[in-house]
């Protein structure tokens, strides 16, 4: 088996795979109050295009599997995706990141069908700022799905939180002794700069700050805990907090993930808008072609983001975070 090594000796074994740009949240740093216009369903990449990507990826070293949106569960039987990626040579974990309203119906599904881990987006615990940050969102739904993935059998189940000054930056302590008490780790991420937020620096507070507040309630421990993605792990003596910091102490030089959006752009780096449309080669099954295109994707892949110089994607709702 081949494996994909980028321009800068970083090997990538990781990619995040966007669905759908939908969803049933219009999250303030996400996506527009008004949404946005939906990319066409034929324009997207069907379930079986994507498992012949994965097909071709797996081949070049790729053994990790995110599925992401938009929401990734709004789009029908996704369940029927994971089945088909599990059957794939070289993929050793498969995972999902979800909003968590929608597990209640597809938890159990998800799990017969082989999907390994979930990641649920949670940014506070209060219903009034949880409809403030998403607009549209229910907190009582997600706080089911988090029960009935339990009740599924999944374990290794993550809690991620954006942090935000004045917004949610008071409950970074109840935040982690709920995660705690469910027995799921939960990262922090710092606000990325986007055109949604204009004035994101007022709402941006570092990694830095967000562990002297946690410091003053929970004694936290350094920790060699790795997983997929960038996150720095502590412990605590209830679980483990991670700290994604993509601005304040940037972690290019460790990256070993690209991402394919749900209309079949590669996109090797989220910090540039700088994409490898693969549709056409996937519909024709070109496997050799696919494989080409892959790999020049991972030869262009930037030796770091542009986060600081400029906003990123408009919406990251198209392209999976």
């Amino acid at each position: 088996m081949e494996q994909l090594i980028d321009s800068f000796g970083r090997k990538i074994n990781y990619i995040r795979i966007s669905v759908t740009d939908r969803c049933n949240f219009r999250c303030i740093y996400c996506m527009p109050e008004g949404g946005i216009n939906w990319k066409p369903m034929d324009t997207l990449l069907t379930y079986e295009e994507i498992s012949f990507f994965i097909k071709v990826a797996g081949k070049l070293g790729i053994s990790k599997v995110k599925l992401t949106g938009g929401e990734p569960l709004v789009r029908k039987h996704l369940d029927n995706l994971v089945s088909l990626v599990r059957k794939t040579d070289g993929i050793k974990e498969i995972s999902l990141t979800t909003n968590g309203t929608m597990l209640p119906v597809y938890a159990e599904r998800l799990k017969d069908a082989g999907l390994d881990r979930i990641t649920v987006s949670l940014d506070t615990l209060s219903k009034d700022k949880f409809k403030q940050i998403t607009r549209m969102g229910v907190l009582d739904d997600v706080l089911k799905g988090f029960d009935v993935i339990d009740s599924a059998g999944f374990t290794k189940t993550k809690i991620n939180t954006v942090v935000m000054k004045t917004i949610n930056d008071d409950e970074i302590t109840q935040l982690i002794e709920f995660a705690h008490k469910r027995g799921y780790d939960i990262r922090f991420i710092e606000l990325m700069p986007t055109e949604l937020i204009p004035n994101w620096k007022d709402y941006f507070i570092s990694i830095k700050r967000i562990k002297d507040i946690i410091k003053d309630r929970f004694d936290i421990k350094s920790s060699d805990k790795k997983t997929n993605g960038p996150s720095v792990y502590y412990k605590t003596k209830d679980g483990y907090i991670g700290f994604i910091t993509p601005l304040s102490k940037a972690f290019c030089a460790a990256c070993n993930r690209i991402r394919l959006s749900s209309e079949g752009d590669i996109i090797a780096c989220l910090g540039h808008d700088i994409r490898v449309n693969v549709k056409d080669a996937v519909a024709r099954k070109d496997e050799v072609m696919v494989e080409k295109l892959i790999k020049y994707s991972i030869k262009i892949k930037p030796k770091e983001h542009s986060m600081l110089t400029e906003s990123i994607h408009s919406t990251m709702s198209a392209i999976g975070g």
